[in-house]
């Protein structure tokens, strides 16, 4: 498939930019990748998706989004869940304040809006957990409106077909390209294509992301805090409320360490200290 990546795209030329976005139709055409929140479209299984895939790759969430649905099915079911059985459900997906900002999302839609997402980027900023890319995503694929957002894929592709001889390309320099580019008819087929393609760019060359001015590496998850983080989280989930020492006796790394990651944790909102114990906060515990 070297015929989709070799070529390079004008953004000043408006028969570039067609040629570009007939190459992605043709690329989307052949290699749709199948998902179940695409292939089912609601407000509420976009925002779920969306939060899921910040920071994690489509397998993995492809493993955990249809258990998610069978237990939280709508915002009401997820609303009313205690932050213990959303975290359960979670486990896998890593970076649990995600968890946490679902729960508080669909909380305060449920609480403000009646259970309707809205359909406005800068309204759904507001919430937690939600920045722009994120925000955009979500109204492209819940209601299919044009908005212009850069996530990983979107700036993978257009530094390859657009900036292929540069280094340090900001996403300020991407956003007016991606904006004469986007498809206002059918944004989210189109966006759906960026993704599909970005990932192949992603197994078939070098990445183009490391010309990004935004690009860092992430670091190891062996030995790395949110390793502890997630042992933490395992042991309440199977033991309920424990003791600091016991949880120093499981963790079996450094005291300073895990009382370090134990103070962020507790600040983040994820647990609290009950008297000598660590539990998981409860939803009353929290406001919006």
């Amino acid at each position: 498939m070297t015929g989709y990546m070799d070529e390079f795209f004008d953004s000043d030329d408006s028969v570039s930019i067609h040629r570009f976005n007939a190459m992605l139709s043709e690329f989307y055409l052949k290699n749709r990748r199948p998902m179940p929140w695409r292939d089912e479209i609601t407000p509420y299984r976009v925002v779920v998706s969306e939060i899921m895939l910040q920071q994690t790759q489509v397998p993995r969430v492809l493993k955990k989004f249809e258990e998610f649905m069978q237990i939280f099915p709508d915002f009401a079911a997820l609303a009313q869940a205690s932050l213990e059985d959303v975290l359960r459900v979670w486990q896998g997906l890593g970076y649990n304040r995600r968890a946490k900002y679902l729960l508080q999302i669909a909380q305060e839609i449920m609480n403000r809006w009646d259970g309707v997402v809205p359909d406005d980027p800068a309204v759904l900023q507001t919430l937690p957990g939600i920045g722009a890319a994120t925000a955009g995503s979500i109204v492209v694929f819940a209601y299919d409106r044009p908005v212009v957002f850069i996530e990983t894929n979107v700036r993978r592709v257009f530094i390859h077909h657009f900036f292929q001889d540069r280094g340090s390309v900001s996403d300020k320099e991407i956003y007016p390209v991606l904006n004469r580019t986007l498809d206002h008819t059918h944004p989210r087929d189109w966006y759906y294509s960026i993704m599909d393609y970005g990932t192949y760019l992603a197994g078939a060359i070098e990445n183009p992301n490391r010309r990004s001015r935004h690009y860092a590496v992430q670091s190891k998850f062996s030995g790395s805090d949110r390793e502890i983080r997630g042992r933490i989280l395992k042991i309440l989930l199977d033991e309920g409320p424990t003791a600091v020492d016991i949880i120093h006796q499981k963790i079996q790394s450094e005291k300073e360490r895990t009382d370090r990651i134990l103070g962020q944790m507790i600040h983040e909102g994820l647990l609290m200290r009950d008297g000598s114990l660590i539990r998981f906060l409860d939803s009353k515990d929290f406001f919006l």
